[in-house]
């Protein structure tokens, strides 16, 4: 078996190129740097969260109001497939931050089935569920995303599906982090999606083999020519110049034409996924998720404006271009 090491240099995909590090040298390891700001609370949503295996979908993890009969005419749920940190087959690696997301109203599938093992790096991250999983530890692909898309929209078709009628297939993003972030990254392209939202990743600055070889840039397909087929708005949030891909992240933002918005706080490339309610991560996740999906105005001066919310606070570096 893998040390811890090894398993994040390997699984975890992401490195910066040495001309453009900032101090302190950027780590995967998913600990937060000392100087990291306070953990934050954040209020779930008012519904009540399932998780489940979904029939039809055994290999992703499906998060949802526990209430369905709330939903439906007017009210719909938008979709969001989500990929996890390391391409981690784990559909409850990312729970505390997803069930955040899903009580706000959204049905969120995680790529991985719900009783699989945590990958071994699993145990850095403070407060994380543990499951005894029965499924062996593997790894995702892109393409697990655009099934799980595909996955919701026919069961908002299929009549005996509990998803009838409830679901939006219009309001439509992808979201991951870290390899996940790299598999949302190569999945943009698709016409339906609305937004997409890129957790401490970035493609590859450099040309050459991925750090920790050809098995781990086999993982994503996402490089730079992915960012020229992005059509829908995006969001990079990073964890600071500790995060290991805080540089290629910065980049990509750079290089992608569409509006995008940039935010990064100094929480390493752990993020804030575990704090309560995914903490500082889950406030502007879901408040991304109520502008770019739903039009909730009031969430979108979190992002536009020149007072605009996590611009004035100074826990968060920000930049925006094409974006209002």
């Amino acid at each position: 078996m893998k040390s811890v090491t090894a398993a994040l240099a390997s699984a975890l995909m992401l490195a910066a190129s040495s001309s453009t590090l900032a101090q302190p040298a950027p780590s995967a390891t998913l600990a937060a740097p000392p100087d990291a700001p306070p953990p934050r609370e954040t209020p779930p949503g008012p519904h009540a969260v399932h998780i489940e295996s979904a029939p039809g979908l055994p290999t992703h993890t499906v998060y949802r109001p526990q209430d369905l009969s709330a939903f439906g005419g007017e009210a719909k749920l938008p979709i969001v497939a989500w990929g996890n940190g390391a391409c981690s087959n784990a559909g409850l690696l990312f729970a505390n931050f997803l069930t955040q997301v899903a009580s706000h109203g959204y049905l969120v599938i995680a790529s991985g089935p719900k009783d699989a093992a945590l990958p071994a790096f699993a145990a850095q991250r403070t407060g994380q569920l543990q499951p005894a999983g029965t499924v062996p530890a593997g790894r995702t692909r892109d393409e697990d995303l655009i099934k799980a898309v595909d996955w919701a929209i026919a069961e908002n078709a299929r009549e005996e599906s509990p998803y009838f009628g409830k679901l939006d297939p219009t309001k439509v993003a992808l979201m991951g982090q870290s390899c996940g972030g790299l598999q949302a990254t190569a999945m943009a392209g698709d016409p339906r999606i609305k937004t997409v939202v890129i957790w401490n990743s970035g493609v590859f600055n450099t040309p050459g083999p991925a750090p920790g070889g050809a098995a781990t840039q086999s993982l994503s397909g996402a490089t730079n020519e992915s960012l020229k087929a992005f059509h829908a708005p995006v969001a990079y949030f990073l964890g600071g110049p500790s995060d290991i891909a805080y540089a290629n992240g910065k980049n990509d933002f750079q290089r992608v034409t569409v509006p995008a918005f940039f935010g990064s706080i100094n929480s390493g490339h752990g993020g804030t996924f575990n704090h309560p309610g995914g903490g500082w991560y889950g406030e502007v996740g879901v408040r991304w998720l109520d502008w770019r999906l739903k039009g909730d105005a009031e969430a979108g001066r979190w992002f536009v404006g020149e007072d605009c919310v996590l611009c004035r606070d100074t826990i968060w570096e920000v930049a925006r271009k094409n974006l209002d």
